[in-house]
């Protein structure tokens, strides 16, 4: 039987879905910051050596590093990206939810959210019509072609060879720039990721000290961005500084 739920029952109906699979898990999302709990479920479910994980967000827009890279270590799943996507689904071989709400932590905090779940023996027609839709997505998107990775800095050598270098197209980043801005109220500050928050907004984050609190602006450039305390820096800066 069809049920609807609103945001805390989608949130809870989402981890349910995660922690139940166990032949398959799909999920359809245009937009990706995935909360440590649901990372948890999806590594616990990957555990399972016969389980197909496949995830499909939208192509035109920022990937969090972090997640893709959290993703692409998993040993059976493969995350892939179609252009225009704004269907929300998520399924396994027993349950299917249809819902407004992204894969997304802000979504699962703050918005007002609603969706409908559907079970494969009591709904088996809508069931199979929902599995059919996700299947010709997956199959229609196509594999995020990029790796994440931090590459670790290199020991300086007591002698360097003079090389002519050959001239960039990409200027390279700035590194004696000390000037960054805070995550939440956009005050000028030293520039340090690890503490990307002013000491008037730094003390107010501390009550909670949710790394994935969504913030307003990126630690580096200034620019509004969607950011948190975990993630500080927009995917542009992140480019320049570890690609």
């Amino acid at each position: 039987m069809v049920k609807f739920y609103t945001t805390n029952g989608i949130s809870a109906a989402l981890d349910d879905l995660v922690k139940n699979a166990h032949k398959q898990l799909f999920l359809i999302s245009p937009y990706l910051q995935i909360s440590k709990n649901l990372r948890s479920l999806i590594k616990e479910a990957d555990r399972q050596a016969l389980i197909d994980i496949k995830v499909v967000c939208r192509k035109d827009t920022n990937w969090p590093p972090d997640d893709i890279s959290f993703l692409q270590n998993l040993e059976n799943a493969k995350i892939k990206s179609i252009e225009g996507l704004h269907a929300k689904i998520y399924l396994n071989e027993s349950t299917a939810i249809i819902t407004s709400m992204n894969l997304y932590l802000h979504s699962q905090q703050n918005n007002k959210e609603v969706g409908l779940i559907f079970d494969a023996i009591e709904d088996k027609e809508i069931y199979d019509q929902i599995f059919k839709e996700v299947t010709r997505l997956i199959e229609d998107a196509e594999k995020i072609q990029y790796k994440v990775t931090i590459e670790k800095e290199q020991p300086v050598k007591a002698k360097q060879e003079t090389t002519k270098e050959k001239p960039s197209a990409k200027p390279a980043p700035k590194s004696d720039n000390k000037i960054g801005y805070c995550i939440r109220c956009h005050a000028e500050m030293a520039l340090n990721p690890a503490k990307p928050l002013c000491s008037k907004c730094y003390p107010i984050w501390a009550k909670y000290s949710d790394e994935s609190y969504p913030e307003k602006y990126c630690h580096i450039c200034g620019k509004e961005s969607k950011q948190s305390f975990g993630k500080p820096v927009c995917y542009s800066c992140y480019k320049k500084l570890y690609k």
